[in-house]
């Protein structure tokens, strides 16, 4: 057997094993998921609380613009 054919063999083997811990691993429970929600959503509510910078409000009404000369124009 060759260095190649060894090597795919135990990339297969590997893989497969993966899979099959990944079908049968326990999913959270249902605080620990409660737990996870919560801290992201006080993480999103604290990003969205930031101001939106004047360069990313230009671009946005640049491409305003653009849409509505395309749309007038079909």
């Amino acid at each position: 057997m060759t260095v190649d054919k060894g090597n795919k063999l135990a990339r297969t083997t590997l893989e497969a094993s993966v899979n099959d811990k990944l079908a049968t691993d326990p999913k959270l429970d249902s605080g620990s998921q409660k737990r996870i929600g919560d801290q992201l959503r006080a993480m999103y509510d604290e990003l969205m609380q930031q101001p939106v910078p004047d360069r990313f409000k230009d671009l946005l009404e640049q491409l305003d613009k653009k849409n509505g000369a395309k749309e007038g124009s079909q």
